[in-house]
């Protein structure tokens, strides 16, 4: 008897020892194995904070037309485009009809209509673009990406016309169905009557009357280390072997995937080749992996706006650029800074380029400069592009790096159309 009692017993400590073991090396159901797979990721240690991708899709600026071939701009942040972005993002906008964008005269509409444009950069998937306003299901609308949105009311009109520009270009899409009175529209334009004047030159750009009010402003600085970056992009950061090169750079792998840190510029990039045979290509597909893939590596640390570049032979780049009170941070050669920049293959990141500094919220010092407009600045624009067109002109900050910190330099950001950028204070 008691030889069969201590059988069970041990059988039973034999039972709850298999148990334990289960729990300590898988957990409670529903957590996180310890035992993970190569594919996944260690979370870094409060490197930044998460986002949703909401909170990136934003207009680059909001022009609004007064009529009489007056108009002016607001820019992110702003209190009236605060106020009226908000109230355009609670309307409903329905029953989409598509026409050719040529079919309508934009520039008598911007010189002689009272309206609204957003203008969102290389364009949101409508999918994403119903994340951040009410736009209602439409199978003939839904596949396209939209790089800005018109609002209007023709002279002696009872009615709004609402406009949603496609990427391609000859495509536009109207809401026949749009929650928004003659009324509504008048009251949001008339927010710009008393704010700075602008001019349209060549139905392109904007150029402010009177010279641009910014602050410039220097930071505190932070600096991630490469040890934090390791932990975070690599499944087994213990096996990784490290290579320097003869440009000063360090390469650290783990024979799959690579992180090259560039010492001089606080700068890495980690690729990982590894693409799965099938998978879905699509740009709203593209832009949700890429929020995800900052948030469980490095996160966030300011505001960002995304832009997606187009999709070339499987590949699409997804850009975040930073942003400091109402103006983006200016990317420079000799200095990278205020960009994540991926690379995606069937929602999976191939390339992931950061900077390794951050600005601490404490602000430095600050101090007023005027950057030039009217016909100071159109002189300037002249010098500058000669035979080359301009694709855009927008208020920026020149990222400096001194001993001290960080400092953020307005200047006016001037893109040509052949893709380059110039910097004009």
């Amino acid at each position: 008897m008691k030889e069969t009692l201590k059988s069970a017993v041990l059988a039973l400590l034999i039972v709850a020892s298999l148990v334990q073991s289960y729990f300590l090396i898988y957990r409670l159901p529903g957590s996180d194995p310890v035992v993970k797979t190569e594919n996944d990721y260690v979370m870094t240690e409060n490197m930044g904070t998460e986002m949703e991708v909401d909170h990136v899709i934003f207009p680059k600026q909001m022009v609004v037309h007064l009529g009489e071939n007056k108009h002016t701009v607001f820019y992110p942040d702003s209190t009236f485009y605060n106020l009226i972005f908000s109230r355009l993002q609670g309307r409903q906008f329905d029953g989409f009809q598509r026409d050719v964008a040529k079919n309508l005269d934009w520039a008598k509409i911007r010189s002689e209509d009272e309206g609204i444009e957003l203008e969102f950069g290389s364009g949101v998937p409508v999918t994403l673009l119903q994340q951040i306003m009410q736009i209602e299901p439409d199978p003939l609308f839904e596949s396209e990406s939209i790089n800005r949105i018109f609002l209007y009311s023709p002279k002696e009109a009872d009615k709004v016309h609402v406009f949603f520009f496609s990427v391609k270009g000859d495509v536009v899409y109207e809401a026949a169905k749009a929650d928004l009175t003659v009324q509504d529209l008048k009251q949001h334009v008339d927010f710009g009557r008393s704010w700075m004047p602008y001019t349209l030159v060549d139905n392109t750009y904007y150029v402010p009357a009177k010279p641009l009010e910014l602050v410039e402003t220097g930071f505190e600085i932070g600096q991630f280390t490469v040890e934090q970056m390791q932990r975070s992009l690599f499944f087994d950061p213990s096996i990784t072997r490290n290579i320097r090169e003869k440009d000063g750079s360090e390469i650290y792998t783990d024979s799959k995937r690579s992180l090259q840190v560039r010492q001089n510029q606080n700068w890495i990039n980690y690729t990982d080749p590894a693409v799965p045979a099938t998978g879905d290509n699509s740009p709203d597909k593209n832009a949700l992996s890429a929020v995800d893939f900052v948030n469980q590596h490095g996160g966030w640390n300011g505001h960002y706006r995304m832009e997606l570049g187009e999709e070339t032979d499987g590949k699409q780049t997804v850009r975040f650029q930073q942003y400091s009170s109402s103006f983006p941070i200016i990317d420079v050669p000799n200095f990278h800074y205020g960009v994540m920049k991926l690379e995606m293959r069937q929602s999976t990141t191939t390339v992931y380029e950061r900077s390794l500094i951050y600005m601490k919220e404490e602000n430095r010092e600050k101090r007023i400069v005027k950057l030039a407009g009217g016909d100071d600045l159109k002189a300037r624009i002249a010098a500058v592009s000669k035979d080359n067109d301009v694709a855009d002109l927008y208020p920026g900050y020149r990222p400096v790096l001194e001993e001290s910190g960080l400092v953020l330099k307005p200047v006016w950001v001037l893109e040509l159309k052949d893709g380059s950028v110039r910097m004009l204070q």
